[in-house]
């Protein structure tokens, strides 16, 4: 099964080492799926993994390309994604805003890029003893599922020169 079609904007869009990480994933999801019943799994996060770490990368490199983050915060190991794609984040670094004043879909697109990085990263990554949280199966498949969508999403609303 393939997450992401071969013929969309997202896949033409994505660098090879994006690409790399939804067809890891997407090896994963097909070996789940076919042996998930017979298994006994009591969190299905790690199907969302390798989708995460694609969509971190595909944020720095979106960011980069449409102007919101520069070269040099797109190579640095200090730009944290989650911070500046905040909504409370204020600062000269804050996306959000910025994203949400794009023509046309820009505030949809910055509301949906940020619910997908708290649900699709943030809740399935951490630990939290309070709230402990496992996935199922299908909330796996689900939270994969939205982190494509925002990413395809973001291409076709957003003018990116490549």
């Amino acid at each position: 099964m393939n997450v992401v079609p071969r013929d969309s904007t997202l896949w033409e869009y994505m660098p090879d080492e994006i690409r790399d990480l939804i067809e890891d994933g997407e090896i994963i999801l097909n070996f789940v799926h076919d042996y998930h019943e017979q298994a006994d799994i009591s969190d299905y996060s790690f199907m969302v993994f390798p989708f995460a770490k694609a969509y971190e990368g595909f944020l720095k490199r979106f960011l980069l390309d449409i102007g919101m983050i520069r070269e040099e915060e797109y190579f640095s190991d200090e730009i944290r994604i989650g911070r500046i794609l905040n909504p409370n984040f204020k600062g000269k670094n804050a996306i959000y805003e910025k994203l949400s004043r794009y023509k046309g879909e820009g505030k949809n697109v910055s509301k949906k890029l940020w619910k997908t990085w708290k649900q699709g990263r943030n809740l399935v990554f951490h630990y939290f003893p309070h709230n402990y949280r496992k996935l199922s199966y299908n909330q796996s498949l689900d939270i994969v599922n939205m982190i494509v969508d925002a990413m395809a999403n973001a291409v076709v609303h957003i003018k990116v020169e490549k």
